[in-house]
């Protein structure tokens, strides 16, 4: 069996004790940002399973829209990083 090589971690452990792979990283091809899909990238940096700076050139996101949705996750969790609750959770 060939296993491609990877800097860092393979897999992480999450809190609740399941198992994050890169595997359950989003696609780089990504255009379309679900909410299970940017709590995904912020739980692989969290967890250690990738670093920020690789999360950002990985997907071409920028800095605040990542800090943006760690915040979120952080302050009011997964739900609010879906674009129809946006307004509710907004900063003011």
């Amino acid at each position: 069996m060939y296993l491609k090589r990877v800097d860092g971690p393979r897999s992480v452990t999450l809190a609740n004790g399941s198992v994050m792979t890169q595997a359950d990283l989003p696609s780089v091809k990504t255009r379309r940002w679900v909410a299970s899909r940017k709590a995904a990238v912020v739980r692989g940096v969290v967890y250690g399973l990738m670093t920020q700076s690789e999360a950002l050139e990985r997907y071409q996101i920028s800095e605040d829209e990542f800090l943006e949705w760690v915040r979120a996750v952080t302050e009011h969790g997964e739900g609010a990083l879906k674009a129809t609750s946006v307004q509710k959770y907004r900063q003011l």
